[in-house]
């Protein structure tokens, strides 16, 4: 098995799922990876585990480095399990190795988690570890994605372990940036920070500002690919998206019954190209959610569609708005539209859950009864219009 060095004596020995598709309900149709590092130095460190089934590779990788028993720390820089479900078999085979946690949510996390007595050491802002001839220091990074986040950072090679930030779900091959080029990671890149980070985003652009003060060269994430030579590009990317920085984008969301609202969706997206601003339709039974929500990221205005269903929405509508509405867009302009038959309802539901999930609704009064007629069209297709000059 051939090493993957990021450093003199730092090693990738994570492991790759490339047969995942869904993970907490995000498609990962290119499969992802679990990564986890092997500091060799005076103390012998490994940095965060995989998911539990892929043991045996994590441990494949180390055995060809060291002897799992000579590991003097574990760090764990989140407790969530698709990086510490290997840890109860780690810390039996690495006997002597204490395990690094962020005090109190790591500690707790992990407690409740395993329900074990393992040897924890705590750390805090700041903390250092010192591992002979060179030194990690840890940086809490509350809430990216969990209370119990951190970042480790190795001094002397300029390697940031960054957990989940700056990480993708892709599986491959290569294990760096320039091996797999920008084209194929950064749609995977967006897609993974719409979907896991983008509620915390004024928390983002306070990582990326404390973490700014560090010379990096080596991003090393826990999925996907290591950063070593587009490091500037990904970091501006989350400084962007961070801040709320939105395209001249309109997204069309919908479900249809019997086509009526469908035909309404077609005459606002087309409103919307006739007003030169890019558009984007999506059918809700059709499409992914996870795949819309990357295009929420940096979209300008989502416009969404239902029939009405017992006096309310069509249940994918409901169930993609609440998904939309934890994952907290900034900077939105929204409105809704949709046909009903004898009595509505859906239209007022959604323009509430909007509201609800921090998004400037825009009163566009598309509320049709059955088949929209032509008049009725053109309303939408010059509400498409409206929409468009409001974010040009």
């Amino acid at each position: 098995m051939s090493k993957v060095q990021l450093a003199d004596g730092v090693y990738w020995v994570g492991a790759i799922d490339w047969n995942i598709r869904n993970f907490h309900g995000y498609s990962t149709r290119l499969g992802t990876t679990y990564n986890a590092y092997l500091i060799i130095d005076e103390k012998i460190t490994l940095i965060d585990t995989v998911k539990a089934p892929f043991y045996e590779q994590m441990r494949d990788r180390i055995k060809e480095i060291v002897a799992l028993e000579d590991i003097d720390y574990v760090v764990s820089n989140h407790v969530e399990m698709d990086h510490s479900g290997s840890l109860p078999t780690v810390m039996q085979e690495a006997k002597k190795a204490k395990l690094i946690t962020l005090e109190k949510f790591g500690e707790s996390g992990l407690g409740k988690t395993f329900h074990t007595d393992w040897p924890l050491s705590p750390v805090k802002e700041g903390s250092e570890l010192n591992l002979g001839k060179r030194k990690l220091v840890f940086i809490p990074t509350p809430m990216l994605h969990w209370p119990d986040s951190m970042c480790s950072y190795l001094v002397e090679d300029n390697i940031l372990f960054s957990m989940d930030a700056f990480g993708q779900h892709l599986a491959t091959s290569h294990r760096f940036d320039d091996e797999v080029g920008l084209d194929a990671i950064m749609p995977e890149a967006t897609k993974y920070y719409a979907n896991i980070l983008m509620p915390f985003s004024d928390l983002i652009v306070k990582a990326v500002e404390k973490l700014g003060g560090l010379k990096i060269d080596t991003i090393a994430p826990s999925h996907g690919i290591i950063w070593r030579s587009h490091i500037d590009t990904i970091v501006k990317a989350y400084a962007s998206w961070g801040k709320g920085e939105n395209k001249q984008k309109v997204l069309v969301i919908y479900d249809t019954m019997w086509k009526s609202t469908e035909k309404m969706a077609h005459a606002l997206a087309q409103g919307i190209t006739d007003a030169e601003v890019d558009v984007k339709l999506y059918n809700l039974t059709e499409s992914d959610k996870s795949d819309i929500i990357k295009e929420v990221l940096d979209a300008r205005a989502i416009l969404i569609g239902s029939p009405t269903l017992n006096n309310g929405m069509f249940p994918t509508v409901a169930g993609f708005l609440c998904y939309l509405k934890g994952l907290k867009p900034k900077g939105k302009l929204g409105a809704a539209f949709g046909s009903h038959g004898w009595a509505g309802g859906a239209v007022k539901a959604i323009e509430q859950e909007l509201s609800q999930a921090g998004i400037e609704v825009v009163d566009c009064g598309l509320s049709f009864k059955f088949v929209p007629d032509k008049d009725e069209i053109k309303k939408c297709a010059d509400f498409g219009k409206t929409i468009a000059s409001r974010i040009k």
